[in-house]
This record gives structure tokens, C-alpha cells and sequence, in this order.
């Protein structure tokens, strides 16, 4: 075991919400051996431990952490064909702009997306119809019970809307060290969301890699959706809900909900499945746009991010636990929060 470096930090400069305490045990990993020395660390010290990437979808406690905080900043794209292996400290972005440039889609849908490339798999990133699980080849991994590294095929990752084994079933057990993705070369962009198809209609079907990325960049940004330090409605965590998806029967309970309330309803198929507008149900709930109570309230451009505007961690969390009450109370919908809460 090598020797640890550690500093001590405030936790609310590593997240894009700007919110928690302090970390005396804060260890930053440039190496997949700096990981595997500070998991061993504090493993062998009987010490808890949080793993932090671009920390765009991590809310830290008021207190502090009381352990040790892995700073997970390997840098790295191997290329080999069609194939990218890519570092779990990349900025996520970074590699989406790289592999555009290169002429490869798969992943422009995926622009403007905060965090760390680690991240993704873990949660299943997706937007504008697009979700990381259609190009991950594979996913490298140390496991904390043995502190070896392992592989899972694209199959093993057990993906599924905005999640998988690493966010659930096997959920703390794996540390991301490194993603294979697999990308077409000279490849089409597939655009399956309207919004995005909308914008890009001035281009009369006819447009570029670089295209869709302007395009979903812009939208992001005029939804405050890309972090900006200058523009405090993207302090937030993105969206801190998750869109529900209902089976036949709960739709059906959710279709006579909005019936009694005059509400047309609001959703599309997916499978034998229905998904609902997280946003949607936050409005209808009674918060609007910029809604703001104790430092802590919603973007004025977009009802799904909560922001802070001088706010703490635990306002946040009574904040959205009031919201899910409400949206609850009123259509008997549970919303489930996409953020990852560390508790001291």
C-alpha cells in the first residue's frame, strides 16, 4: 500500500451544486494505482469512503465527510478502431466534443452532459433520445471486496433507464476505472427526440456530427442545463428527478387522476411501459419556474433542477422531499431522485 496524500478540502467547491462541508481526508487519484491505494486505505482502516468524480450529480452533507473522500481524476483515450477506451476522470463532455471531431456519432445527443466519463455507466446517462448503454463495449472496475480489477461486458451491466448494477443491485461494491465505447465512424446522426428535431429543421435534413452538438448544446445552455460559474440557475445537480415510468396499471390509475383534475395528460410509450414528465408533474404540483424558499428553489428556466441560491444541503433535501410529497399527495406518482445524497 503506498502512501496517502491527503488534503483537506471544502466538498461544495468539487460539486456543481456548491453545497457541503468540509473533508480532512480528501485524496486526489491520477492513477488507477492512486484508486486502488486509497480504496485499500480505507478498507484496511475500518475508515467509510465516497468516491467523487465531476461531482455534477453529488450533494455533500453540511458537516462535512467524515472518511475518505476518492478524487477520481485519471486522464486517457486510447483509440483503436472504432473502439475508444476512455479514463474515468475524463470530463464527459470533453470526450463527446473529441469523438465528434474525429467524425464518430453515437454520443452528440450526449453533449453538454456535466461529470466525469466514470459517472455514466453508473447512472445510465441519456438525453434527447439518446442513452449511454447503446455504446458502452465494456466497463473496468475495481472491486471493493477483493480490490481487483474486473470487467463486465456491455450485457453484465444490467442497464436500464437511468441505471444499472453499479447505481443498484451491486450499488458502492464497483469503482469505474475506465470505459470502453464503441462509436460509428463517418456515422449519421440518429435524431429520435423532437425537440432536438425541431431545432434542427432550418438545416432541411441535411446536417452534421457538429451540427447536433451546436444544436444540443444550445438548447442546454438556454435551459441552464450546461454548468456556467456566471449563471446561477446551473448550479444545480441537472435534473434531481428522474422521469417516472408506469406500468399499464398504474397509468391507467394516473390517466383517471388527470381526468378528475381536467388535466390533459401528459406522457408517451416506451415498451408495454409509460413515462411521465417529471417537470410536468412539478408544475402541476404548484411550483413554478424560479420558485425559491430558503436559498433553495427551482430553475427559472426549468422546473426539474433545483438550485441553490445561498442555500444548504439539508434545505435541499426538505425542499425536494416536499415537492415528491406534493407530486405524491396529488396524482399518487413517486418521483425518485437522480442525485446522489452522501450522508457524513
Amino acid at each position: 500500500m503506498g502512501e496517502i496524500d491527503f488534503k483537506c478540502v471544502r466538498l461544495s467547491d468539487f460539486t456543481t451544486i456548491k453545497l457541503g462541508g468540509g473533508s480532512d481526508m480528501f485524496v486526489e487519484c491520477r492513477t488507477d494505482k492512486d484508486l486502488l491505494n486509497a480504496v485499500s486505505y480505507a478498507v484496511g482502516h475500518g475508515l467509510p469512503f465516497h468516491v467523487l468524480g465531476g461531482g455534477s450529480n453529488t450533494v455533500f452533507p453540511d458537516e462535512g465527510y467524515c472518511g475518505v473522500i476518492v478524487y477520481v481524476n485519471t486522464k486517457g483515450i486510447v483509440k483503436s478502431g472504432d473502439l475508444f477506451s476512455v479514463k474515468a476522470g475524463e470530463r464527459w463532455d470533453d470526450f463527446v466534443g473529441y469523438s465528434v471531431s474525429l467524425g464518430y456519432s453515437g454520443i452528440e445527443c450526449l453533449s453538454g452532459i456535466p461529470g466525469s466519463v466514470g459517472a455514466t455507466p453508473i447512472q445510465n446517462v441519456g438525453a434527447y433520445g439518446a442513452e449511454v448503454s447503446s455504446v458502452v463495449e465494456c466497463v473496468k472496475a475495481i472491486d471493493v471486496r477483493s480490490l481487483k480489477v474486473v470487467e463486465f461486458s456491455n450485457e453484465e451491466c444490467g442497464f436500464s433507464y437511468r441505471d444499472s448494477r453499479f447505481k443498484s443491485g451491486d450499488k458502492n461494491r464497483f469503482i469505474v476505472t475506465e470505459v470502453v465505447f464503441r462509436l460509428n465512424a463517418n456515422g449519421i446522426p440518429e435524431i429520435k427526440y423532437k425537440e432536438l428535431d425541431d431545432y434542427l429543421g432550418t438545416y432541411h435534413g441535411i446536417y452534421s456530427l457538429n451540427n447536433v452538438r451546436d444544436a444540443v448544446m444550445n438548447i442546454r445552455r438556454k435551459k441552464s442545463m450546461v454548468y456556467d460559474e456566471s449563471d446561477g440557475d446551473s448550479h444545480s445537480c441537472g435534473s434531481f428527478f428522474t422521469n417516472p415510468v408506469l406500468d399499464s396499471s398504474e397509468f391507467e390509475s394516473f390517466v383517471s387522476v388527470c381526468k378528475s383534475l381536467k388535466l390533459e395528460v401528459n406522457s408517451y410509450r416506451t415498451g408495454d411501459r409509460f413515462k411521465i414528465s417529471a417537470a410536468w408533474l412539478i408544475e402541476k404540483a404548484g411550483f413554478e419556474k424560479g420558485f425559491t424558499e430558503n436559498g433553495i428553489g427551482l430553475s427559472s428556466k426549468h422546473t426539474l433542477a433545483i438550485v441553490n441560491r445561498g442555500g444548504t444541503a439539508s434545505g435541499l433535501i426538505k425542499f425536494s422531499e416536499r415537492i415528491k410529497e406534493s407530486v405524491y399527495d396529488k396524482f399518487k406518482v413517486k418521483l425518485e431522485r437522480e442525485p446522489v445524497v452522501v450522508f457524513g
